[in-house]
């Protein structure tokens, strides 16, 4: 609180050194006096949440306020909802500050109502919360405890039900994408806009100028060497340029997959960084998906995205997907460097066997392969038999991301740049 022009108003006697006022007892935080102070307008009666107090803090580092009256004002304007509140917000204003009036504001507030001492109970905080039978431990009713219990202790605290409302992030963030609706998981493309899906950087073919880079810029030190008669003075230096790795995102799309495709393919949208992502989608076959979710709402996005695979809800022929992937994609450059995103349960109706075969050739293209497997979320999970046990040992990380707080593995396992092939499963 020392950036604060007013915080040595509030020590007792003007005791300008922080010192002095931690020795007094006395906040030095403002963030404490503002938490303090909201403490006893709900003790009083008036519901100051800490929604409130933040408003009151950051009212004060704005205006800087120089004497109490001006303080007074801050406290009206960001914890007072009407005018019905004010009277009350100045009486515990004037209790609690009242005994550190500045002289340049002697004449104090005209129109707060005299202060009588005595007239405000105690500070109490709201106590437990009653069992879902409204009884306590005894049998006898928790609000009859309460003041039972206040009565011979001496207390008789006002409770004041501050409203406090959760937002969707909040709410939805630890359920499965399984269960959310359409709409629910419409709610999270806020909380997904905040995430970024970064990728391993790689050096390219472009330069850039840099004090003290490995390589001359030849060129650009002749230039500046005409300037002085052609001899070169000053050495212009450069070094590769770094940039990040392509993310490709190979999408299972089959019936059991459905609800997570859609979350994936949301999330692909919404965070930065996903944009630039090249999308397939496969279950019978391949489809291409990078230009129809390009430019568009994430509701539009998921609606064409099914209306441009046929295939979506049907089966799954992970092996055929991937070995037409690296045909028609992979070779051409497209997996060349890349970080290659395959979200699957790994059902596969036919052979495991070319699925291997095919996951091998992808990793010797990849520079990561992250599997995306909503069923890993069971610690009982084990990659013993199907597509998922073929492609297991060529897979650089396995990750669950069945859920919005669980996309933070996914995010660090497409950031990793180290490649880690499992090689085999390890139980335990």
């Amino acid at each position: 609180m020392r950036d604060c022009p007013l915080w040595w108003v509030w020590m007792p006697e003007r005791v300008r050194m922080p010192e002095a006022a931690r020795l007094a007892g006395w906040p030095v935080d403002l963030a404490e006096v503002a938490a303090h102070f909201g403490e006893r307008l709900r003790g009083a009666g008036l519901p100051a949440g800490p929604d409130r107090c933040q408003r009151f803090a950051g009212a004060i580092r704005l205006a800087a306020p120089r004497t109490t009256q001006q303080l007074r004002w801050c406290a009206r304007a960001t914890l007072a909802t009407g005018p019905a509140q004010l009277a009350l917000l100045d009486r515990v204003f004037d209790e609690v500050f009242g005994g550190l009036v500045d002289p340049a504001d002697s004449r104090g507030d005209p129109n707060a109502p005299p202060l009588s001492p005595g007239s405000f109970p105690p500070v109490s905080f709201a106590p437990e919360a009653p069992s879902p039978s409204g009884a306590g431990l005894d049998g006898r009713d928790s609000g009859s405890a309460r003041a039972e219990a206040d009565a011979h202790s001496g207390r008789a605290g006002v409770r004041v039900d501050v409203p406090s409302a959760a937002s969707a992030g909040e709410r939805l963030a630890g359920r499965d994408f399984a269960e959310l609706t359409a709409q629910e998981l419409a709610l999270l493309a806020d909380v997904m806009g905040r995430l970024r899906l970064a990728t391993p950087p790689r050096r390219c073919r472009r330069t850039r100028r840099v004090p003290h880079g490995h390589r001359v810029d030849l060129r650009a030190t002749l230039r500046l060497g005409r300037r002085t008669g052609g001899d070169p003075l000053r050495v212009i230096r450069q070094r590769a340029r770094d940039k990040p790795r392509r993310l490709v995102a190979l999408c299972d799309i089959s019936r059991s997959m459905e609800p997570y495709a859609r979350a994936m393919l949301q999330l692909l949208y919404c965070a930065a960084g996903g944009t630039r992502a090249e999308v397939f989608t496969f279950a019978t076959r391949l489809t291409r998906l990078t230009p129809v979710l390009a430019r568009t709402a994430p509701a539009v996005a998921l609606e064409r995205a099914g209306r441009a695979a046929p295939d979506w809800s049907g089966g799954t022929r992970i092996g055929a997907a991937l070995r037409e992937f690296t045909d028609r994609y992979g070779r051409r450059g497209l997996a060349r460097g890349a970080v290659i995103l395959i979200i699957s349960d790994g059902w596969e109706t036919g052979d495991p066997v070319p699925l291997g075969r095919e996951m091998a050739r992808l990793s010797r293209l990849a520079y990561r392969i992250v599997w995306v497997n909503p069923r890993t979320q069971s610690p009982r999970y084990r990659p013993l038999v199907g597509g998922m046990a073929a492609a297991w040992p060529h897979c650089d990380a396995v990750v669950s991301a069945h859920r919005l707080t669980a996309l933070t593995d996914l995010l660090d396992a497409l950031a990793d740049p180290q490649r880690r092939r499992t090689n085999q499963f390890r139980e335990g």
